[in-house]
């Protein structure tokens, strides 16, 4: 005697005919639907697709939560961890397109772009440079220090040293602020002269200090502070 097919197998179904056919036409939880079915795929994922919409406000709040809290709902296991991981790490690539190895890196706000794709959702500080050459192309993006949710440690010397590692003459410093307002702190600013003034004495230069959160930016070299 064979068992009757789940309940929600008949749904499945005609999501995944709805995302062939027309996939602009699928609801935000729908997407989730489909996503989360990959990791349990012997589960009706509809409820806890709307559950994570509800909790964090939308698709793109549900898909970038960390996942420290996104364990906390119910039916979310290590499988479904590692998968929002792998899509967090997919989106802060295809961000960072545009300014990654090789890339010639004039304009402010395609740094920021990159930086707020990779840094703009996280719950602590993170400082990163990118390291550039003569003719300001990328070599290579270097996360420093990693802190806290509202504060991280940066020696100059730290910078210093992998730029002369990396033979970079130009540099952006990257930082982000979680949750809060994209402008520099008086920390920030001290940071900055700071970082300029000991790259200066070795002929390499800060082009930028830019601050991301997840919706906006702040760069030094807009402001005419650098």
């Amino acid at each position: 005697m064979t068992q009757d097919a789940p309940h929600y197998t008949g749904h499945r179904q005609r999501l995944k005919a709805k995302l062939a056919d027309n996939s602009r036409g699928l609801a935000d939880y729908e997407i989730l639907e489909l996503l989360l079915a990959l990791t349990l795929p012997r589960r009706d994922t509809k409820p806890l697709a709307k559950e994570l919409i509800a909790r964090f406000g939308s698709l793109k709040d549900a898909v970038m939560a960390r996942p420290d809290q996104i364990e906390t709902i119910k039916g979310v296991g290590e499988s479904t961890k590692a998968q929002w991981v792998l899509l967090q790490e997919l989106y802060a690539r295809l961000g960072e397109a545009p300014a990654r190895r090789g890339e010639s890196v004039t304009d402010p706000e395609a740094v920021a772009k990159a930086a707020m794709a990779r840094l703009g959702s996280k719950g602590t500080e993170e400082f990163w440079v990118v390291f550039m050459d003569t003719k300001n192309r990328v070599i290579s993006w270097e996360q420093i220090s990693r802190g806290t949710t509202n504060a991280t440690a940066i020696f100059p010397r730290e910078v210093v040293v992998a730029a002369l590692r990396l033979e970079a003459t130009n540099l952006i410093l990257v930082h982000n602020h979680p949750g809060g307002s994209a402008q520099p702190s008086g920390e920030d600013t001290l940071l900055t002269a700071m970082v300029a003034e000991a790259c200066k004495s070795l002929d390499i230069a800060v082009r930028d200090h830019i601050i991301v959160t997840d919706h906006d930016y702040y760069s030094f070299n807009e402001a005419g502070r650098l």
